[in-house]
Protein backbone atom coordinates (compact mmCIF):
# COMPACT_ATOMS: atom_id res chain seq x y z
CA UNK A 1 0.00 0.00 0.00
CA UNK A 2 3.00 2.24 1.20
CA UNK A 3 4.73 1.89 -2.30
CA UNK A 4 1.27 2.30 -4.27
CA UNK A 5 0.70 5.83 -2.60
CA UNK A 6 4.59 6.65 -3.09
CA UNK A 7 4.07 5.77 -6.81
CA UNK A 8 0.88 7.67 -7.27
CA UNK A 9 2.18 11.03 -6.04
CA UNK A 10 5.30 10.38 -7.73
CA UNK A 11 2.97 10.72 -10.97
CA UNK A 12 1.02 13.67 -10.06
CA UNK A 13 1.43 17.51 -10.02
CA UNK A 14 2.78 18.51 -6.68
CA UNK A 15 1.73 22.05 -7.15
CA UNK A 16 -1.45 21.71 -5.68
CA UNK A 17 -0.18 19.32 -2.47
CA UNK A 18 2.84 21.21 -1.87
CA UNK A 19 1.25 25.11 -1.50
CA UNK A 20 -1.29 22.97 0.59
CA UNK A 21 1.20 21.64 3.32
CA UNK A 22 2.53 25.42 2.75
CA UNK A 23 -0.28 27.17 3.99
CA UNK A 24 -2.81 25.52 5.92
CA UNK A 25 -2.07 24.51 9.45
CA UNK A 26 -2.78 20.98 10.14
CA UNK A 27 -3.58 21.37 13.75
CA UNK A 28 -6.76 22.61 13.29
CA UNK A 29 -7.75 20.38 10.07
CA UNK A 30 -10.05 17.43 10.89
CA UNK A 31 -8.80 15.87 7.55
CA UNK A 32 -4.76 15.04 7.94
CA UNK A 33 -2.94 12.42 6.36
CA UNK A 34 -5.38 10.82 5.16
CA UNK A 35 -6.73 13.41 2.61
CA UNK A 36 -3.66 13.06 0.76
CA UNK A 37 -4.07 9.30 0.38
CA UNK A 38 -7.72 9.87 -0.74
CA UNK A 39 -7.21 12.86 -3.13
CA UNK A 40 -4.21 11.18 -5.13
CA UNK A 41 -5.96 7.70 -5.45
CA UNK A 42 -9.20 9.36 -6.19
CA UNK A 43 -7.60 11.76 -8.72
CA UNK A 44 -6.38 8.43 -10.24
CA UNK A 45 -9.94 6.57 -10.27
CA UNK A 46 -11.50 9.88 -11.49
CA UNK A 47 -9.63 11.64 -14.24
CA UNK A 48 -9.27 10.96 -17.71
CA UNK A 49 -5.70 11.20 -19.00
CA UNK A 50 -4.10 11.09 -22.67
CA UNK A 51 -1.76 8.44 -23.72
CA UNK A 52 1.22 10.57 -21.92
CA UNK A 53 -0.44 10.81 -18.58
CA UNK A 54 -1.89 14.06 -18.44
CA UNK A 55 -5.14 15.25 -17.62
CA UNK A 56 -7.86 16.06 -20.25
CA UNK A 57 -10.52 18.05 -20.90
CA UNK A 58 -13.63 16.87 -22.53
CA UNK A 59 -13.76 18.14 -26.37
CA UNK A 60 -17.22 19.54 -28.69
CA UNK A 61 -16.61 16.32 -30.34
CA UNK A 62 -17.23 14.38 -27.30
CA UNK A 63 -20.42 16.28 -26.36
CA UNK A 64 -21.63 15.22 -30.25
CA UNK A 65 -20.78 12.12 -29.84
CA UNK A 66 -22.81 11.41 -26.42
CA UNK A 67 -25.78 12.86 -27.81
CA UNK A 68 -25.42 11.67 -30.87
CA UNK A 69 -25.79 15.03 -32.70
CA UNK A 70 -23.51 17.21 -34.43
CA UNK A 71 -20.66 19.54 -33.83
CA UNK A 72 -22.09 22.26 -35.36
CA UNK A 73 -25.28 22.03 -33.07
CA UNK A 74 -23.50 21.59 -29.85
CA UNK A 75 -21.33 24.55 -30.53
CA UNK A 76 -24.49 26.55 -31.37
CA UNK A 77 -26.11 25.87 -28.32
CA UNK A 78 -23.05 26.73 -25.89
CA UNK A 79 -23.55 29.96 -27.63
CA UNK A 80 -26.70 30.20 -27.40
CA UNK A 81 -27.84 30.19 -31.06
CA UNK A 82 -31.49 31.49 -31.79
CA UNK A 83 -31.75 28.22 -34.17
CA UNK A 84 -31.00 25.82 -31.43
CA UNK A 85 -34.21 24.61 -29.31
CA UNK A 86 -34.48 25.39 -25.87
CA UNK A 87 -34.50 21.78 -24.84
CA UNK A 88 -31.55 20.97 -27.63
CA UNK A 89 -29.52 23.82 -25.29
CA UNK A 90 -30.43 22.83 -22.07
CA UNK A 91 -29.87 19.08 -22.95
CA UNK A 92 -26.14 20.48 -24.79
CA UNK A 93 -25.03 21.93 -21.35
CA UNK A 94 -26.35 19.25 -19.21
CA UNK A 95 -24.15 17.00 -21.08
CA UNK A 96 -21.13 19.62 -21.37
CA UNK A 97 -21.01 19.92 -17.52
CA UNK A 98 -21.86 16.20 -17.05
CA UNK A 99 -18.61 15.53 -19.19
CA UNK A 100 -16.23 18.05 -17.74
CA UNK A 101 -16.31 20.46 -20.50
CA UNK A 102 -14.63 23.72 -20.29
CA UNK A 103 -14.59 26.46 -23.24
CA UNK A 104 -11.29 27.03 -24.30
CA UNK A 105 -9.47 29.59 -22.28
CA UNK A 106 -7.39 31.63 -25.16
CA UNK A 107 -4.43 31.84 -22.91
CA UNK A 108 -6.55 33.64 -19.68
CA UNK A 109 -5.75 31.20 -16.73
CA UNK A 110 -8.28 29.14 -15.55
CA UNK A 111 -11.05 30.58 -13.61
CA UNK A 112 -13.04 29.84 -10.09
CA UNK A 113 -15.88 31.73 -9.14
CA UNK A 114 -16.82 33.25 -5.62
CA UNK A 115 -20.36 34.24 -4.91
CA UNK A 116 -21.05 36.47 -2.31
CA UNK A 117 -24.09 37.61 -0.10
CA UNK A 118 -25.18 38.77 2.88
CA UNK A 119 -21.55 39.18 4.27
CA UNK A 120 -18.86 41.95 3.90
CA UNK A 121 -15.52 41.55 2.97
CA UNK A 122 -13.75 44.58 1.82
CA UNK A 123 -12.06 45.34 5.18
CA UNK A 124 -9.78 43.40 7.29
CA UNK A 125 -12.45 44.04 9.92
CA UNK A 126 -15.05 41.96 7.83
CA UNK A 127 -15.84 38.57 8.18
CA UNK A 128 -15.48 37.67 4.71
CA UNK A 129 -12.35 39.41 4.44
CA UNK A 130 -9.71 36.98 5.55
CA UNK A 131 -11.90 34.00 3.92
CA UNK A 132 -11.20 35.28 0.66
CA UNK A 133 -7.23 35.54 1.58
CA UNK A 134 -7.55 32.01 2.19
CA UNK A 135 -9.22 31.35 -0.83
CA UNK A 136 -6.25 33.30 -2.74
CA UNK A 137 -3.46 32.06 -1.23
CA UNK A 138 -4.61 29.02 -2.29
CA UNK A 139 -6.34 28.82 -5.38
CA UNK A 140 -3.33 31.65 -6.91
CA UNK A 141 -0.26 29.70 -6.61
CA UNK A 142 -2.00 26.48 -8.47
CA UNK A 143 -2.76 28.58 -11.38
CA UNK A 144 -6.45 29.74 -10.88
CA UNK A 145 -7.69 33.06 -11.74
CA UNK A 146 -10.38 34.33 -8.45
CA UNK A 147 -13.39 36.08 -9.45
CA UNK A 148 -15.41 37.57 -6.73
CA UNK A 149 -19.38 37.92 -7.94
CA UNK A 150 -21.98 39.60 -5.57
CA UNK A 151 -24.94 37.19 -5.66
CA UNK A 152 -28.89 38.76 -5.54
CA UNK A 153 -31.70 37.10 -6.09
CA UNK A 154 -32.34 39.11 -9.87
CA UNK A 155 -29.08 36.84 -10.65
CA UNK A 156 -30.38 33.95 -9.18
CA UNK A 157 -33.35 33.92 -11.01
CA UNK A 158 -32.29 34.99 -14.34
CA UNK A 159 -30.13 31.71 -15.13
CA UNK A 160 -29.74 28.14 -13.92
CA UNK A 161 -26.64 28.02 -12.08
CA UNK A 162 -24.76 24.99 -13.85
CA UNK A 163 -25.45 27.54 -17.09
CA UNK A 164 -24.36 30.18 -15.50
CA UNK A 165 -21.10 28.12 -14.96
CA UNK A 166 -20.89 27.06 -18.00
CA UNK A 167 -21.27 30.36 -19.87
CA UNK A 168 -18.51 31.73 -17.61
CA UNK A 169 -16.47 29.45 -18.18
CA UNK A 170 -15.97 28.59 -14.58
CA UNK A 171 -14.17 25.59 -13.07
CA UNK A 172 -16.08 25.51 -9.70
CA UNK A 173 -17.71 27.86 -7.70
CA UNK A 174 -17.41 28.67 -3.84
CA UNK A 175 -20.36 30.57 -1.95
CA UNK A 176 -20.34 32.95 1.19
CA UNK A 177 -23.49 34.46 2.90
CA UNK A 178 -26.27 32.51 1.59
CA UNK A 179 -29.61 32.18 3.17
CA UNK A 180 -32.33 29.38 2.96
CA UNK A 181 -34.49 31.19 0.85
CA UNK A 182 -31.72 31.27 -2.22
CA UNK A 183 -32.96 29.77 -5.36
CA UNK A 184 -30.01 28.29 -5.98
CA UNK A 185 -29.83 26.46 -2.89
CA UNK A 186 -32.36 23.99 -4.28
CA UNK A 187 -30.10 23.71 -7.88
CA UNK A 188 -27.27 22.68 -5.52
CA UNK A 189 -29.40 19.80 -4.78
CA UNK A 190 -28.86 18.34 -8.71
CA UNK A 191 -25.84 20.51 -10.59
CA UNK A 192 -23.42 19.24 -11.97
CA UNK A 193 -20.73 21.81 -11.22
CA UNK A 194 -18.05 21.36 -8.66
CA UNK A 195 -19.21 23.70 -5.49
CA UNK A 196 -18.27 24.44 -2.20
CA UNK A 197 -20.70 26.36 0.24
CA UNK A 198 -19.48 27.82 3.11
CA UNK A 199 -21.79 27.52 6.46
CA UNK A 200 -24.27 25.73 4.26
CA UNK A 201 -25.18 21.86 3.48
CA UNK A 202 -26.92 20.46 0.48
CA UNK A 203 -27.06 16.53 1.04
CA UNK A 204 -26.99 13.88 -1.90
CA UNK A 205 -25.13 15.53 -4.54
CA UNK A 206 -21.62 14.04 -4.59
CA UNK A 207 -20.78 17.60 -6.25
CA UNK A 208 -20.75 19.80 -3.24
CA UNK A 209 -19.48 20.04 -0.63
CA UNK A 210 -20.44 21.85 3.01
CA UNK A 211 -17.75 24.01 4.24
CA UNK A 212 -17.30 25.52 7.67
CA UNK A 213 -16.31 25.26 11.76
CA UNK A 214 -17.68 22.72 13.77
CA UNK A 215 -20.27 25.11 15.37
CA UNK A 216 -21.51 21.84 17.51
CA UNK A 217 -18.03 21.88 19.06
CA UNK A 218 -17.52 25.71 19.53
CA UNK A 219 -21.26 25.65 21.42
CA UNK A 220 -19.65 23.04 23.88
CA UNK A 221 -16.51 25.09 24.60
CA UNK A 222 -18.54 28.06 25.12
CA UNK A 223 -21.22 26.38 27.60
CA UNK A 224 -18.29 24.65 29.29
CA UNK A 225 -16.67 27.79 29.80
CA UNK A 226 -19.35 29.51 31.36
CA UNK A 227 -20.49 26.74 33.64
CA UNK A 228 -17.56 26.39 34.58
CA UNK A 229 -17.32 30.16 35.88
CA UNK A 230 -20.92 29.04 38.19
CA UNK A 231 -23.55 30.50 35.11
CA UNK A 232 -26.57 28.02 35.42
CA UNK A 233 -29.07 29.93 33.37
CA UNK A 234 -27.61 31.14 30.22
CA UNK A 235 -29.38 32.98 27.21
CA UNK A 236 -28.94 32.85 23.74
CA UNK A 237 -29.37 35.80 21.41
CA UNK A 238 -29.42 35.39 17.60
CA UNK A 239 -30.18 37.01 14.49
CA UNK A 240 -33.30 35.22 12.41
CA UNK A 241 -32.64 31.49 11.80
CA UNK A 242 -33.12 31.98 8.00
CA UNK A 243 -29.42 30.82 7.93
CA UNK A 244 -28.17 27.24 7.95
CA UNK A 245 -25.44 28.60 10.25
CA UNK A 246 -27.98 30.37 12.50
CA UNK A 247 -30.04 27.29 12.72
CA UNK A 248 -26.88 25.03 13.64
CA UNK A 249 -25.41 27.30 16.22
CA UNK A 250 -28.86 27.88 17.46
CA UNK A 251 -29.81 23.72 18.11
CA UNK A 252 -26.05 22.93 19.28
CA UNK A 253 -26.30 25.34 21.89
CA UNK A 254 -29.74 24.11 23.70
CA UNK A 255 -28.67 20.42 23.19
CA UNK A 256 -24.86 21.41 24.98
CA UNK A 257 -27.37 22.93 27.75
CA UNK A 258 -29.81 19.95 28.03
CA UNK A 259 -26.55 17.29 27.77
CA UNK A 260 -25.46 18.79 31.15
CA UNK A 261 -28.93 19.45 32.87
CA UNK A 262 -28.66 22.77 32.51
CA UNK A 263 -32.20 25.08 31.66
CA UNK A 264 -33.23 25.05 27.98
CA UNK A 265 -36.49 26.08 28.14
CA UNK A 266 -37.55 28.42 24.42
CA UNK A 267 -38.02 31.35 26.79
CA UNK A 268 -34.33 31.16 27.15
CA UNK A 269 -33.75 32.12 23.08
CA UNK A 270 -34.77 35.61 21.76
CA UNK A 271 -34.06 36.13 17.61
CA UNK A 272 -34.72 38.26 14.83
CA UNK A 273 -34.12 39.57 11.94
CA UNK A 274 -34.52 43.21 13.31
CA UNK A 275 -31.09 44.01 15.05
CA UNK A 276 -33.44 46.45 17.33
CA UNK A 277 -35.79 44.13 18.59
CA UNK A 278 -32.95 42.17 19.48
CA UNK A 279 -31.66 44.64 21.48
CA UNK A 280 -34.27 46.66 22.98
CA UNK A 281 -36.63 43.64 23.40
CA UNK A 282 -34.90 40.13 23.65
CA UNK A 283 -31.70 41.35 25.73
CA UNK A 284 -33.43 43.25 28.17
CA UNK A 285 -36.19 40.46 28.40
CA UNK A 286 -33.15 37.50 29.08
CA UNK A 287 -31.68 39.79 31.82
CA UNK A 288 -35.25 40.51 33.87
CA UNK A 289 -35.80 36.71 33.25
CA UNK A 290 -32.10 36.07 35.47
CA UNK A 291 -29.87 34.68 32.71
CA UNK A 292 -26.55 35.70 33.71
CA UNK A 293 -24.91 35.20 30.65
CA UNK A 294 -25.57 35.63 27.11
CA UNK A 295 -24.19 33.38 24.42
CA UNK A 296 -24.18 35.44 21.03
CA UNK A 297 -24.77 33.52 17.63
CA UNK A 298 -22.10 36.07 16.09
CA UNK A 299 -19.92 38.56 17.80
CA UNK A 300 -21.26 42.04 15.59
CA UNK A 301 -24.37 41.06 17.54
CA UNK A 302 -22.37 40.77 20.95
CA UNK A 303 -20.64 43.92 20.21
CA UNK A 304 -24.39 45.32 19.85
CA UNK A 305 -25.35 43.84 22.81
CA UNK A 306 -22.59 45.50 25.06
CA UNK A 307 -23.01 48.71 23.44
CA UNK A 308 -26.60 48.34 24.33
CA UNK A 309 -26.42 47.24 28.00
CA UNK A 310 -23.66 50.49 28.28
CA UNK A 311 -26.41 52.54 27.47
CA UNK A 312 -29.24 50.58 30.16
CA UNK A 313 -26.39 50.80 33.16
CA UNK A 314 -25.63 47.33 32.80
CA UNK A 315 -22.37 46.45 33.40
CA UNK A 316 -20.68 43.79 31.51
CA UNK A 317 -19.56 41.60 32.95
CA UNK A 318 -20.45 42.24 36.51
CA UNK A 319 -24.00 42.24 36.00
CA UNK A 320 -24.26 40.11 32.98
CA UNK A 321 -21.43 37.84 31.21
CA UNK A 322 -21.24 38.20 27.43
CA UNK A 323 -19.98 35.75 25.06
CA UNK A 324 -19.89 36.03 20.61
CA UNK A 325 -18.54 34.02 17.50
CA UNK A 326 -16.04 34.58 15.04
CA UNK A 327 -13.07 36.40 16.64
CA UNK A 328 -13.81 39.66 14.25
CA UNK A 329 -10.49 42.01 14.76
CA UNK A 330 -12.84 44.60 16.36
CA UNK A 331 -13.67 41.68 19.75
CA UNK A 332 -9.97 43.06 21.11
CA UNK A 333 -11.08 46.72 21.00
CA UNK A 334 -14.57 46.49 22.65
CA UNK A 335 -15.88 48.13 25.94
CA UNK A 336 -14.52 45.25 27.62
CA UNK A 337 -13.19 43.49 25.17
CA UNK A 338 -15.35 40.54 24.11
CA UNK A 339 -14.48 36.68 24.99
CA UNK A 340 -15.61 34.94 21.59
CA UNK A 341 -14.98 31.47 19.98
CA UNK A 342 -12.66 31.87 16.94
CA UNK A 343 -13.26 30.26 13.48
CA UNK A 344 -10.24 30.83 11.96
CA UNK A 345 -11.27 32.25 8.70
CA UNK A 346 -8.05 32.36 6.78
CA UNK A 347 -7.95 28.78 7.12
CA UNK A 348 -11.47 28.31 6.35
CA UNK A 349 -10.58 30.30 2.94
CA UNK A 350 -7.58 27.27 2.45
CA UNK A 351 -10.21 24.82 3.16
CA UNK A 352 -12.77 25.73 0.62
CA UNK A 353 -10.25 25.80 -2.22
CA UNK A 354 -8.53 22.15 -1.06
CA UNK A 355 -12.27 20.91 -0.82
CA UNK A 356 -13.19 22.74 -4.79
CA UNK A 357 -9.71 21.45 -5.67
CA UNK A 358 -10.91 17.79 -4.69
CA UNK A 359 -14.35 18.33 -6.38
CA UNK A 360 -12.69 19.71 -9.69
CA UNK A 361 -10.57 16.59 -9.68
CA UNK A 362 -13.55 14.02 -9.11
CA UNK A 363 -13.27 13.70 -4.91
CA UNK A 364 -16.52 13.63 -3.44
CA UNK A 365 -15.99 15.03 -0.71
CA UNK A 366 -19.42 15.72 1.67
CA UNK A 367 -18.23 17.74 4.80
CA UNK A 368 -15.07 19.50 5.67
CA UNK A 369 -14.86 21.38 9.15
CA UNK A 370 -12.36 22.82 11.02
CA UNK A 371 -12.14 22.85 14.85
CA UNK A 372 -12.92 26.20 17.18
CA UNK A 373 -11.20 27.94 19.72
CA UNK A 374 -12.07 29.49 23.04
CA UNK A 375 -10.68 33.09 23.01
CA UNK A 376 -10.56 34.18 26.49
CA UNK A 377 -11.24 38.24 27.01
CA UNK A 378 -12.88 40.20 30.00
CA UNK A 379 -16.93 40.14 28.63
CA UNK A 380 -16.97 37.07 30.91
CA UNK A 381 -16.85 36.75 34.77
CA UNK A 382 -18.46 34.75 37.98
CA UNK A 383 -21.71 35.58 38.30
CA UNK A 384 -22.18 37.92 41.53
Amino acid sequence: MLNLVKNTIAKSKRNFLETFFKEIDQKNCIFKGVMVYFFYIAKRNYSKHNSEGRFTMATLEDIARALKVSKGTVSKALNGAADVSESMRRLVLEKAVELGYSRPLRGDAPRIAVFITNMRYASAQDLGFDILVGIRKMAEPAGYRVIIIPLNHELENSIRYDEYMMRGNYRGGLFLGLSLDDPWLKEFETCRTPTVLYDNCVKGNPRVTYVGADNAEGMELAVNYLQGLGHTKIGYLSSALGAYVYQQRYQAFFRVLRDKGLPDGESLAGNSLDLEECLSGHLPRLINQGCTAIMCSHDILAIQALARCRKLGIRVPEDVSILGFDDLLRCRNTTPPLTTIRQNRTELGKSAYCALSSQMEGVPLSTFLLHTELVKRSSCAPPK
